[in-house]
C-alpha cells in the first residue's frame, strides 16, 4: 500500500492508487465466483457478437426493431467489458491496484453504458408502441433516420450527463484511505474515501439516477400501459396473442433490468449491515443483462432464429468450399 500514498513537503498524504479488495466479507474464497463470472462474460461477448453479425448479414433483419437490438448488443458488449476483465484480474491474479485516472474512467464508462442500456430500452418501447398502436403510420414514423436520431440523442444524453460524475470525484481530496471494499470503481464507494465534503457528488449521483433511469422507467411503463390497453381492445384472440408476442421478449428484459435497479437501490440502504449484498447485486447487474438479453431474444424471436440458421448455413457452405 505504500506505493499508493504520496507524502508532500507539507506532510499531507495524497492517494495515487486505489485498492479494490473484491467482495466484502468473502475475500478468502471469492476466487470461486470468478468461474460463473467468466462464463457469463464470454457468453455475453459471443452471443452479442453473433447477434450483430446476424443482423448485419441478414437483409430481412434490417428493420428498426432489430437495428435497436443490434445497438443494444453493442452497448451490452461495452458494459460487460468496462468491468468484468478487471474483476477477473482481481480474482485470478490479485491485481487489486488501479490508478485514479483508470478508476475515474471506469466510473464514467459504467454510468454511460448503464444509461445507454436504459435509453435503448426506451427507444425499443417507443418502437413497439408505434408498431402496435399505430400500425399504418409505423413505416413513416419509425424510419432509419428515426433510429439514427434516437440513438445519437441517447448517446449525447448519457455521455454528457455522466461526465460530471468522474469529474466531481476527481476534484475530491483523497489523503489517507485508499482501500475500496468492492470489485470495481463504484462512484459512491470511491467518494466515501474522500477527506473533504462529498455532498455535491451524492446529490448529483441521485439527480442523475432519477433523471435518466427514473424518467426512462416511467416512459417505458407508460408505453407498455398504452400498448396493453390498445391490445385488449382487439376483438380477435389471435390478434392479441400476435401483438403481445412481438414485444414479450422486450418486456421480460425491461422488467428484469428495472426491477434489479430498484432492488439495488433498496439494498444500498442496508449496505452498512450487510455490505456484500449491494456489491454483489451491483456486479451482477452489470454482468447478467449483457448475457441475458441476447439469450432471451434468440429464444423468443422467430426471425432472429431464422437469421441465425442462415448465417450458420452460409458459414458452413463457405468453409466447405
Amino acid at each position: 500500500m505504500g506505493t499508493a500514498l504520496h507524502e508532500t513537503n507539507n506532510s499531507e498524504v495524497h492517494v495515487t492508487e486505489f485498492f479494490l479488495l473484491g467482495f466484502p466479507g468473502i475475500h478468502d474464497f471469492q476466487h470461486w465466483i470468478s468461474l460463473p463470472m467468466a462464463l457469463l462474460y464470454f457468453v455475453a461477448l459471443g452471443a452479442n457478437i453473433l447477434i450483430l453479425i446476424t443482423i448485419y448479414c441478414e437483409p430481412n433483419l434490417h428493420q428498426p426493431m432489430y437495428q435497436f437490438l443490434g445497438i443494444l448488443a453493442a452497448v451490452d458488449i461495452g458494459l460487460a467489458t468496462t468491468s468484468t476483465p478487471k474483476i477477473l484480474a482481481i480474482l485470478w491474479f490479485d491485481a487489486k491496484t488501479i490508478s485514479l485516472p483508470e478508476c475515474f474512467a471506469q466510473i464514467y464508462a459504467i454510468h454511460t453504458f448503464m444509461g445507454m442500456e436504459s435509453g435503448i430500452f426506451l427507444c425499443m418501447a417507443i418502437d413497439r408502441y408505434v408498431a402496435i398502436c399505430y400500425p399504418l403510420r409505423y413505416p413513416s414514423i419509425v424510419t432509419e433516420a428515426f433510429v439514427i436520431k434516437a440513438t445519437l440523442t441517447m448517446l449525447l444524453r448519457n455521455s454528457l450527463l455522466s461526465m460530471p460524475v468522474p469529474v466531481l470525484a476527481a476534484q475530491r481530496q483523497y489523503c489517507s484511505r485508499n482501500e475500496i471494499d468492492h470489485c470495481l470503481c463504484s462512484n459512491l464507494g470511491v467518494i466515501s474515501l474522500a477527506c473533504d465534503d462529498i455532498t455535491v457528488n451524492r446529490d448529483y449521483q441521485l439527480t442523475l439516477a432519477w433523471f435518466i433511469l427514473g424518467i426512462d422507467m416511467i416512459l417505458v411503463c407508460v408505453s407498455y400501459a398504452l400498448i396493453i390497453r390498445s391490445v385488449l381492445r382487439l376483438n380477435s384472440t389471435e390478434a392479441i396473442s400476435k401483438a403481445l408476442s412481438t414485444c414479450s421478449s422486450h418486456l421480460i428484459l425491461i422488467l428484469f433490468y428495472y426491477t434489479a435497479i430498484v432492488i439495488l437501490s433498496v439494498t444500498h440502504l442496508a449496505g452498512r449491515r450487510v455490505p456484500l449484498i449491494p456489491v454483489l447485486l451491483n456486479v451482477l447487474h452489470i454482468v447478467i443483462p449483457p448475457s441475458l438479453n441476447p439469450m432471451v431474444y434468440a429464444l423468443r424471436t422467430q426471425e432472429l432464429k431464422v437469421g441465425f440458421q442462415k448465417v450458420f448455413v452460409l458459414g458452413d457452405y463457405v468453409s466447405r468450399k
